[in-house]
């Protein structure tokens, strides 16, 4: 997908190459994040080591990955279904609570002076970009979808728009609910938020949060496999790469490649680590992916009918916000 913007805009096959491996690079990051971040829910359930766990889960959800795309997409698919009903059980529990949390909403809203906060949240933003990356993760898979140009559109906005909600409504109910020193130190936040408003254990939402980080995992999986194979099937990267397994009809080898990767990253660095790397790198590539966007407006005019068509601001401001936070980021 972004590499073929790449190739599209400037017939560069290094660039595009260095787009598609970037590609790569990010998710298998933000694989590890997820990895890392699953521990500590499943240490609720299982004192093992951290290192036995992230190796476990590692090791599970890479085989689940090199299922058929019907298995392993119906699988997370199931996930992300719990994962949904999981945060939506933390927002009830919040505003049909006894607290007063809805009172409380505006304590999110800096004051306009508080200049300190205002640079916190500046600072921080590189890490919220961490939430909301995988969207773009479905143009990787379009070769296996029905009818992509109707379906991929109407999918990324709806579930661009529900994870904003949700997400919105979880951060308002957590800060609020639980004071952000102490959740910060919690291995597992969200269960302790969920405990905090219900009383319950914190057993009870650790499950839902296993579900929806090991699901997080596996769709970074199933993407890094199909990119690799993508990349070599264009000859940007070896043949092996591309090589479908004949009982599955998946690319295992290209897989079995992401999944180490993963597993190596997050047995060697600490989870801010790998979050903010995970950032950048999604921030590089949305950078570069509009301009090629931009330069494709410029020089073609011709289009097939039912193509989705973005007016000429959207990418000039996506390229331009990327960009921006970068530069936070390196002089913050």
């Amino acid at each position: 997908s972004e590499a073929a913007y790449v190739q599209a805009a400037f017939g560069l096959r290094w660039l595009s190459r260095a787009a598609g491996l970037l590609v790569v690079a990010a998710a298998t990051i933000s694989a590890a994040t997820i990895t890392v971040g699953s521990a500590g829910y499943i240490s609720v359930f299982i004192p093992l080591p951290a290192p036995w766990i992230i190796a476990g889960v590692v090791l599970a959800m890479g085989g689940v990955a090199c299922l058929s795309a019907a298995q392993s997409i119906s699988f997370a698919g199931l996930m992300t279904v719990i994962e949904i009903g999981g945060l939506g059980l933390i927002i009830f529990s919040g505003v049909t609570g006894e607290g007063p949390l809805i009172s409380r909403l505006p304590e999110l809203w800096p004051a306009a002076g508080n200049l300190a906060a205002w640079i916190g949240i500046g600072q921080t933003s590189l890490l919220a970009v961490f939430a909301f990356i995988g969207f773009e993760h479905l143009v990787n898979i379009s070769e296996e979808m029905k009818n992509p140009r109707r379906t991929l559109p109407s999918a990324l906005f709806i579930t661009l728009g529900v994870t904003a909600l949700l997400y919105a409504s979880v951060v308002w109910i957590a800060v609020t609910a639980v004071p952000p020193a102490e959740l910060a130190l919690s291995p597992a936040p969200l269960a302790l938020v969920f405990q905090r408003l219900t009383g319950l254990p914190l057993q009870t939402l650790s499950s839902i949060a296993i579900v929806a980080t090991v699901n997080g995992i596996i769709v970074h999986m199933i993407m890094i496999g199909r990119v690799l194979y993508g990349l070599a099937d264009q000859g940007y990267l070896p043949a092996f790469l591309a090589k479908v397994s004949a009982a599955s009809r998946t690319p295992v080898i290209a897989t079995l490649l992401g999944v180490v990767a993963i597993l190596i990253l997050a047995l060697g660095i600490p989870l801010t680590g790998l979050a903010e790397w995970t950032s950048r790198f999604t921030l590089a590539i949305f950078a570069l992916v509009n301009l090629a966007l931009i330069r494709i407006k410029a020089t073609e005019s011709n289009h097939p009918p039912d193509v989705f068509i973005v007016p000429k601001w959207v990418p000039i401001a996506g390229l331009l916000t990327s960009a921006l936070l970068l530069l936070v980021d390196l002089f913050g």
